[in-house]
């Protein structure tokens, strides 16, 4: 994973990068599964190298492969971009050590999850008796979420071909070399 995020880095042709995205992330589902969180690793399979890889793959059939060279640094974005990065380095100072039977998410509802689960939503598979059933509108929500991703883009992608149709279809001026 290391070596695919300094090569998105490194190269300069965008459908190297869009590749290695894709394979990024079916290689962090991959640690998903290994760490037993198959629902995780569905979902990064799904929209990370599914959906994400088609859109980037869509978006550069309307552009071009080539990204182009920018001489300068731009600092205001930098200095905003660390910013961030430390401000979320920050806030995971107070989180408990992985793995660790004390943390709150151990004593709180996660043995009522599992105690229970199976029994008050009649889905034998926690993970999904917890996305369907106890967290049914965050899910929803998600759902919500891509969905309007989904159709902001197709809506962008529509309204450059219209644009690009309607500019064809305009009578060339007399003197005109294209």
């Amino acid at each position: 994973m290391v070596v695919s995020a300094l090569a998105l880095v490194w190269f300069r042709n965008l459908f190297a990068v869009v590749m290695l995205s894709g394979s990024f992330s079916l290689t962090a589902a991959v640690l998903y599964v290994v760490m037993d969180a198959v629902d995780v690793a569905f979902t990064e399979a799904a929209v990370g190298a599914g959906i994400a890889t088609v859109l980037m793959l869509g978006t550069l059939a309307l552009t071009t492969d080539k990204e182009k060279d920018e001489p300068h640094i731009s600092w205001p974005h930098l200095i905003i971009v660390i910013l961030t990065g430390c401000a979320l380095i920050y806030g995971t100072l107070d989180m408990p050590r992985y793995g660790d039977p004390n943390a709150p998410i151990h004593k709180h509802v996660a043995p009522e999850y599992l105690e229970k689960g199976p029994k008050e939503t009649g889905i034998p598979n926690v993970v999904t008796a917890v996305l369907a059933s106890y967290r049914g509108y965050d899910t929803l929500g998600e759902v919500t979420v891509v969905f309007t991703a989904a159709a902001g883009v197709l809506a962008l992608i529509g309204r450059r071909r219209r644009k690009r149709k309607d500019t064809d279809d305009l009578p060339s001026r007399p003197g005109d070399n294209s």
